[in-house]
């Protein structure tokens, strides 16, 4: 009996779950809205050239300053990192923004014209990052 008596409470537990929070439904709506409106520009940004030229700048400009740089999808959010700094490239029903932080949290955002120079994007990010000094 015990198993079923546990059984019930969980059921009873979820539905009272349901019931204070009425407005879950609309919220659901409106994420899956938002995220039909952001992904004409989510194929946009896994398809353009500006991408591929990023990773190229990316790798060059990793290289230069004696460091990888990580590179990954996380959905439709394209993030690189370096030495604790981020760039995120996120697209919005507005358009795409790219997303600097920090190594200390501090984070800028900005539009992103995929029509632009992918260095110049990599050269705001990394700019201030110094060299690493070689030790051997």
């Amino acid at each position: 009996m015990g198993f079923l008596d546990n059984l019930e409470d969980s059921l009873k537990s979820l539905e009272s779950q349901d019931e204070r929070d009425p407005n879950q439904h609309r919220r659901r709506q409106d994420d899956r809205a938002r995220v039909l409106a952001a992904a004409p520009w989510a194929e946009k940004l896994k398809t353009s050239d500006y991408t591929k030229k990023l990773f190229d700048e990316a790798a060059v400009a990793g290289r230069r300053i004696r460091t990888k740089v990580y590179m990954a999808w996380f959905d439709t959010t394209l993030r690189l990192e370096a030495r604790g700094r981020k760039l995120e490239l996120r697209p919005t029903p507005e358009g795409i923004v790219s997303e600097f932080i920090e190594a200390d949290g501090q984070t800028t955002t900005e539009p992103l014209d995929l029509s632009g120079d992918p260095a110049a994007l990599i050269s705001r990010w990394l700019g201030s990052a110094p060299a690493e000094e070689s030790t051997k």
